[in-house]
């Protein structure tokens, strides 16, 4: 084991004895490979999806056994669980379409055009792997995205690690042999 994972299992395990720095040190190392999964899964919602995955995560953090890497698995599920809800009340409640004044946000002090060029790659990565069958398009993210094992991106998903990882280069391939070809990423949903 790494020292960072072996400092991230500690983090477990003191987040779990409440210690909010451990838990925002968890936060940290997951929550951006979390985010591109559900954007994968739920779209413009992602963050949304995420908070009342870490809301759970935050409730239930005690009951849970297991080092970092597992807990990467069981974040993983519980944001999965919460995406799939989320997919099945959007089927059944029409879009609200809300007037443009709410969209309006303050200017962040970050690189705005630093970040629009990393989105602009992740965003054409992400549509790459969103276009893919769901079941590749997740092992792919679980894999790749969230860089967790065969065994635990199994169980996330409720298959064979075997199946994971043939999903997983298949979905792989794909894009691969766009990006050799010179083809061009599909449009983002």
């Amino acid at each position: 084991m790494t020292g960072d994972a072996a400092d991230l299992s500690s983090a477990v395990r003191e987040a779990q004895r409440g210690d909010e720095d451990a838990f925002r040190a968890l936060f940290r190392a997951v929550q951006p490979g979390l985010l591109r999964y559900l954007r994968a899964l739920v779209g413009d919602d992602a963050e949304d999806v995420a908070s009342e995955a870490w809301l759970q995560i935050a409730r239930d953090l005690g009951s849970f056994r297991g080092d970092f890497a597992a807990f990467r698995g069981w974040a993983a599920t519980i944001a999965r669980h919460r995406a799939l809800d989320h997919l099945r009340r959007q089927r059944r409640r029409p879009l609200a379409h809300a007037p443009i004044e709410q969209a309006v946000e303050l200017a962040g002090e970050e690189d705005t055009a630093g970040r629009a060029l990393d989105a602009v790659s992740t965003d054409a990565a992400l549509a790459m792997i969103a276009a893919l069958p769901r079941d590749q398009a997740e092992a792919v993210l679980l894999r790749v995205v969230l860089g967790l094992d065969a065994k635990t991106a199994a169980r996330v998903l409720g298959k064979r690690p075997g199946a994971v990882r043939t999903a997983a280069y298949r979905g792989l391939r794909r894009p691969a042999q766009q990006l050799d070809q010179g083809g061009a990423a599909p449009p983002g949903r």
